[in-house]
């Protein structure tokens, strides 16, 4: 089981025809605005309610965060508990090796740095300030925008 508020990850055996009560987990559809001394300032996009999350609370979706992105907040009885991605997100390179002709026959990759950070594989043809597809569920270069 998994604590919401924590996510602490505990080992728990129930017994047969023991029954769970099961979180009702609310989605409220907002937009990152800015980062501003650790805080990550979120709007939500009905009421313009506004709500800060810590870097230790999204983690993970940073590496996919831009300005004015759409995401979805994941609330548990009212409490922030997390950020839901889309699938695929569109991000810049940052910077790469430059490609040289040829190189596609192989069908390597090489590292590129998005421009939120994230170091994702690319294919040999991709060169900076390319816009890419990335996967959000494990960083894999999906295609070019």
């Amino acid at each position: 089981m998994k604590n919401l508020r924590t996510g602490a990850v505990q080992e728990k055996t129930f017994r047969a025809g023991e029954k769970v009560g099961k979180a009702h987990i609310a989605n409220r559809k907002m937009q990152f605005l800015y980062e501003s001394a650790g805080a990550y300032v979120f709007m939500d996009t009905e009421n313009y309610e506004q709500i800060e999350l810590n870097a230790g609370q999204i983690e993970y979706e940073l590496n996919y965060l831009k300005e004015n992105m759409e995401v979805n907040i994941l609330m548990y009885e009212s409490e922030t508990i997390g950020v839901d991605l889309p699938n695929t997100v569109i991000l810049r390179v940052e910077e790469t090796e430059p490609g040289i002709k040829g190189d596609t026959a192989s069908g390597g990759s090489k590292p590129a740095k998005m421009e939120t950070g994230l170091m994702v594989n690319v294919p040999f043809f991709v060169n900076a300030d390319d816009m890419l597809i990335v996967n959000t569920t494990d960083g894999s270069y999906v295609s070019r925008a």
